[in-house]
Protein backbone atom coordinates (compact mmCIF):
# COMPACT_ATOMS: atom_id res chain seq x y z
CA UNK A 1 0.00 0.00 0.00
CA UNK A 2 1.44 3.22 -1.18
CA UNK A 3 1.47 6.30 1.26
CA UNK A 4 2.06 9.93 1.35
CA UNK A 5 2.97 11.55 4.13
CA UNK A 6 4.55 15.18 5.37
CA UNK A 7 7.63 16.44 5.83
CA UNK A 8 8.62 19.84 6.15
CA UNK A 9 6.04 20.72 3.95
CA UNK A 10 6.29 18.49 1.57
CA UNK A 11 4.74 15.44 0.40
CA UNK A 12 6.96 12.22 0.77
CA UNK A 13 5.80 8.55 -0.27
CA UNK A 14 6.34 5.75 1.24
CA UNK A 15 5.21 2.02 1.07
CA UNK A 16 3.09 0.32 3.89
CA UNK A 17 3.75 -3.56 4.64
CA UNK A 18 1.21 -5.40 6.47
CA UNK A 19 0.93 -9.02 7.97
CA UNK A 20 -1.82 -10.88 6.11
CA UNK A 21 -2.68 -12.29 10.10
CA UNK A 22 -3.42 -9.35 12.49
CA UNK A 23 -1.17 -9.66 15.50
CA UNK A 24 -3.39 -8.93 18.49
CA UNK A 25 -1.87 -7.02 21.72
CA UNK A 26 1.21 -5.38 21.36
CA UNK A 27 2.19 -3.91 17.95
CA UNK A 28 5.28 -2.85 16.48
CA UNK A 29 6.08 -0.87 13.32
CA UNK A 30 9.59 -0.39 11.35
CA UNK A 31 10.62 2.67 9.44
CA UNK A 32 12.90 1.28 6.74
CA UNK A 33 15.43 3.98 5.12
CA UNK A 34 16.98 3.37 1.99
CA UNK A 35 20.62 4.93 0.97
CA UNK A 36 22.07 7.13 -1.28
CA UNK A 37 21.35 6.45 -4.70
CA UNK A 38 24.30 5.78 -7.30
CA UNK A 39 24.59 6.45 -11.11
CA UNK A 40 26.54 2.76 -11.61
CA UNK A 41 22.90 1.66 -10.44
CA UNK A 42 20.53 3.36 -11.90
CA UNK A 43 18.62 3.26 -8.40
CA UNK A 44 16.84 7.21 -8.61
CA UNK A 45 13.75 5.62 -7.06
CA UNK A 46 15.98 3.37 -5.06
CA UNK A 47 13.47 2.34 -1.99
CA UNK A 48 11.71 0.32 -4.58
CA UNK A 49 14.73 -2.24 -4.03
CA UNK A 50 13.42 -1.79 -0.37
CA UNK A 51 10.14 -3.26 -1.12
CA UNK A 52 10.76 -7.28 -0.88
CA UNK A 53 12.99 -6.71 2.26
CA UNK A 54 9.77 -4.69 3.94
CA UNK A 55 7.48 -7.41 2.70
CA UNK A 56 9.45 -10.38 4.19
CA UNK A 57 9.97 -8.51 7.45
CA UNK A 58 6.37 -8.05 7.64
CA UNK A 59 5.40 -11.51 7.12
CA UNK A 60 7.96 -13.36 9.56
CA UNK A 61 7.72 -10.97 12.61
CA UNK A 62 4.01 -9.05 12.01
CA UNK A 63 5.65 -5.80 11.64
CA UNK A 64 4.12 -3.38 10.26
CA UNK A 65 6.77 -2.07 7.90
CA UNK A 66 7.07 1.46 6.37
CA UNK A 67 9.70 1.85 3.50
CA UNK A 68 9.83 5.51 2.87
CA UNK A 69 11.20 7.13 0.26
CA UNK A 70 13.31 10.01 1.08
CA UNK A 71 13.33 13.67 -0.40
CA UNK A 72 14.51 13.79 -3.95
CA UNK A 73 14.04 10.56 -4.40
CA UNK A 74 11.18 8.19 -6.53
CA UNK A 75 8.03 10.58 -6.39
CA UNK A 76 8.92 12.14 -3.40
CA UNK A 77 9.19 16.03 -3.66
CA UNK A 78 11.67 18.12 -2.35
CA UNK A 79 15.58 18.37 -2.81
CA UNK A 80 18.31 16.49 -0.94
CA UNK A 81 20.02 17.71 2.12
CA UNK A 82 21.12 15.77 5.14
CA UNK A 83 18.99 17.60 7.33
CA UNK A 84 16.07 16.91 5.48
CA UNK A 85 16.27 13.29 5.86
CA UNK A 86 17.11 13.24 9.09
CA UNK A 87 13.47 15.27 9.69
CA UNK A 88 11.95 12.97 6.77
CA UNK A 89 13.26 9.53 9.29
CA UNK A 90 11.69 11.46 12.35
CA UNK A 91 8.73 12.22 10.22
CA UNK A 92 7.68 8.72 8.89
CA UNK A 93 8.35 7.20 12.44
CA UNK A 94 5.81 9.61 14.75
CA UNK A 95 3.60 9.15 11.07
CA UNK A 96 3.69 5.45 11.51
CA UNK A 97 2.92 5.68 15.15
CA UNK A 98 0.10 7.78 15.05
CA UNK A 99 -1.31 6.30 11.87
CA UNK A 100 -1.16 2.70 12.80
CA UNK A 101 -1.69 2.88 16.83
CA UNK A 102 1.62 1.24 17.36
CA UNK A 103 3.40 0.75 20.76
CA UNK A 104 7.01 0.59 19.65
CA UNK A 105 8.79 1.70 16.65
CA UNK A 106 12.10 0.49 15.56
CA UNK A 107 14.34 2.28 12.29
CA UNK A 108 16.32 -0.09 10.05
CA UNK A 109 18.64 2.01 7.41
CA UNK A 110 21.54 1.09 4.80
CA UNK A 111 24.34 3.51 4.17
CA UNK A 112 23.37 6.88 4.47
CA UNK A 113 19.81 5.47 5.68
CA UNK A 114 21.85 3.76 8.59
CA UNK A 115 23.47 6.83 9.95
CA UNK A 116 20.25 8.93 9.56
CA UNK A 117 17.79 6.44 11.62
CA UNK A 118 20.83 6.64 14.63
CA UNK A 119 20.32 10.42 14.35
CA UNK A 120 16.91 10.10 14.55
CA UNK A 121 16.47 8.09 17.19
CA UNK A 122 19.17 10.25 19.71
CA UNK A 123 16.64 12.80 19.15
CA UNK A 124 13.00 11.22 18.61
CA UNK A 125 11.41 9.47 21.39
CA UNK A 126 9.16 7.74 19.29
CA UNK A 127 12.44 5.26 18.06
CA UNK A 128 12.99 2.94 20.35
CA UNK A 129 16.24 0.94 18.54
CA UNK A 130 18.13 0.66 15.38
CA UNK A 131 19.41 -1.48 12.89
CA UNK A 132 22.29 0.22 10.47
CA UNK A 133 23.62 -1.61 7.61
CA UNK A 134 26.95 -0.21 6.44
CA UNK A 135 26.39 3.33 7.98
CA UNK A 136 29.17 5.86 7.56
CA UNK A 137 30.49 6.86 11.14
CA UNK A 138 30.82 10.50 9.34
CA UNK A 139 30.43 12.46 6.47
CA UNK A 140 34.00 13.92 5.80
CA UNK A 141 34.26 13.18 2.38
CA UNK A 142 31.67 15.06 1.47
CA UNK A 143 32.11 17.53 3.39
CA UNK A 144 35.87 17.87 2.26
CA UNK A 145 34.27 18.31 -1.45
CA UNK A 146 30.60 19.77 -0.81
CA UNK A 147 30.76 20.87 -4.72
CA UNK A 148 31.55 17.30 -5.58
CA UNK A 149 28.33 16.07 -3.73
CA UNK A 150 26.22 18.66 -5.27
CA UNK A 151 27.22 17.90 -8.54
CA UNK A 152 26.44 14.23 -8.21
CA UNK A 153 23.62 14.51 -6.34
CA UNK A 154 22.01 16.36 -9.30
CA UNK A 155 23.61 13.49 -11.66
CA UNK A 156 21.85 11.21 -9.71
CA UNK A 157 18.63 13.11 -9.69
CA UNK A 158 18.55 13.54 -5.94
CA UNK A 159 18.35 17.75 -6.65
CA UNK A 160 16.43 18.26 -9.23
CA UNK A 161 16.23 22.29 -8.61
CA UNK A 162 18.74 23.93 -10.51
CA UNK A 163 18.82 26.71 -7.86
CA UNK A 164 19.21 24.83 -5.15
CA UNK A 165 20.46 25.23 -2.12
CA UNK A 166 19.28 28.95 -2.02
CA UNK A 167 22.18 29.04 0.58
CA UNK A 168 25.40 26.92 -0.54
CA UNK A 169 26.70 27.68 3.00
CA UNK A 170 23.52 26.60 4.77
CA UNK A 171 23.52 23.27 2.87
CA UNK A 172 27.34 22.48 3.64
CA UNK A 173 26.83 23.34 7.12
CA UNK A 174 24.56 20.59 7.39
CA UNK A 175 26.91 18.03 6.76
CA UNK A 176 29.33 18.69 9.40
CA UNK A 177 26.71 18.86 12.02
CA UNK A 178 25.90 15.55 11.11
CA UNK A 179 28.18 13.74 13.58
CA UNK A 180 26.80 10.14 13.75
CA UNK A 181 29.59 9.06 16.76
CA UNK A 182 27.95 11.64 18.79
CA UNK A 183 24.25 10.49 18.07
CA UNK A 184 25.37 7.26 18.70
CA UNK A 185 26.56 7.97 22.34
CA UNK A 186 23.32 10.29 22.49
CA UNK A 187 21.47 6.97 21.87
CA UNK A 188 23.72 4.54 24.29
CA UNK A 189 20.21 3.56 26.10
CA UNK A 190 18.35 2.37 23.29
CA UNK A 191 19.05 -1.02 21.45
CA UNK A 192 21.40 -0.61 18.10
CA UNK A 193 22.71 -3.50 15.74
CA UNK A 194 25.13 -2.45 13.23
CA UNK A 195 25.95 -4.65 10.97
CA UNK A 196 29.12 -4.40 8.19
CA UNK A 197 30.75 -6.20 4.63
CA UNK A 198 34.67 -7.01 6.00
CA UNK A 199 35.21 -6.07 2.29
CA UNK A 200 33.22 -3.04 2.11
CA UNK A 201 35.37 -0.04 0.19
CA UNK A 202 32.40 2.32 0.01
CA UNK A 203 32.18 2.64 4.25
CA UNK A 204 34.83 0.65 5.81
CA UNK A 205 33.81 -1.76 8.29
CA UNK A 206 35.86 0.11 10.15
CA UNK A 207 33.52 2.99 10.61
CA UNK A 208 31.23 0.15 12.08
CA UNK A 209 33.49 -0.12 14.91
CA UNK A 210 33.89 2.94 16.25
CA UNK A 211 29.71 3.66 16.31
CA UNK A 212 29.84 0.62 18.35
CA UNK A 213 32.26 1.79 21.00
CA UNK A 214 30.47 5.18 20.79
CA UNK A 215 27.41 3.69 21.82
CA UNK A 216 28.54 1.29 23.99
CA UNK A 217 26.48 -1.63 24.01
CA UNK A 218 25.98 -2.21 20.48
CA UNK A 219 25.52 -5.49 18.91
CA UNK A 220 28.28 -5.62 16.08
CA UNK A 221 28.15 -8.14 13.24
CA UNK A 222 30.95 -7.73 10.42
CA UNK A 223 29.53 -10.27 7.70
CA UNK A 224 32.61 -11.77 6.02
CA UNK A 225 33.38 -11.19 2.05
CA UNK A 226 30.41 -8.90 1.73
CA UNK A 227 31.09 -5.45 0.09
CA UNK A 228 28.72 -2.54 0.84
CA UNK A 229 25.66 -3.77 -0.89
CA UNK A 230 24.12 -5.74 2.15
CA UNK A 231 20.50 -5.66 1.45
CA UNK A 232 20.90 -8.61 -0.95
CA UNK A 233 22.83 -10.56 1.26
CA UNK A 234 20.80 -13.44 2.73
CA UNK A 235 23.03 -13.48 5.82
CA UNK A 236 22.30 -10.08 6.57
CA UNK A 237 18.53 -10.23 6.04
CA UNK A 238 18.83 -13.60 8.63
CA UNK A 239 20.34 -10.91 10.89
CA UNK A 240 18.27 -8.50 11.01
CA UNK A 241 15.35 -9.81 10.99
CA UNK A 242 16.83 -12.52 14.05
CA UNK A 243 17.86 -9.07 15.98
CA UNK A 244 14.63 -7.26 15.36
CA UNK A 245 12.91 -10.07 16.84
CA UNK A 246 14.70 -10.51 19.82
CA UNK A 247 14.18 -6.71 20.41
CA UNK A 248 10.82 -7.00 20.18
CA UNK A 249 10.37 -9.94 22.49
CA UNK A 250 12.34 -8.69 25.44
CA UNK A 251 10.06 -5.32 25.23
CA UNK A 252 6.84 -7.21 24.73
CA UNK A 253 8.17 -9.12 27.99
CA UNK A 254 8.81 -5.93 29.82
CA UNK A 255 5.47 -3.84 29.23
CA UNK A 256 4.02 -7.39 30.14
CA UNK A 257 5.53 -7.37 33.67
CA UNK A 258 4.91 -3.53 34.01
CA UNK A 259 1.31 -3.82 33.24
CA UNK A 260 1.01 -7.13 35.42
CA UNK A 261 2.84 -4.72 38.45
CA UNK A 262 0.21 -2.05 37.63
CA UNK A 263 -2.69 -4.13 37.75
CA UNK A 264 -1.10 -5.82 41.32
Amino acid sequence: MILRFESDGLELVGRLSKPEKAVKGYTTGLILCHGFPSISTGDHDIAKSYYDLADLISEQLGWIVFAITFRGCGSSQGNFSLQGWLNDTINAANYLAEEQHLDSVYAAGFGTGGAMAIHAASKCETLVGVAAVSPPSDFNDWIAEPEDLLDYARRVGVISDPKFPNDMEGWTNELSQMQTIEAAEVMEKKPLLLVHGSDDRVVPSFDARVLADAHGSADLRIIDGATHRLRFDPRTTAVLIGWLDRMNRVAYQKNESNSFASEG
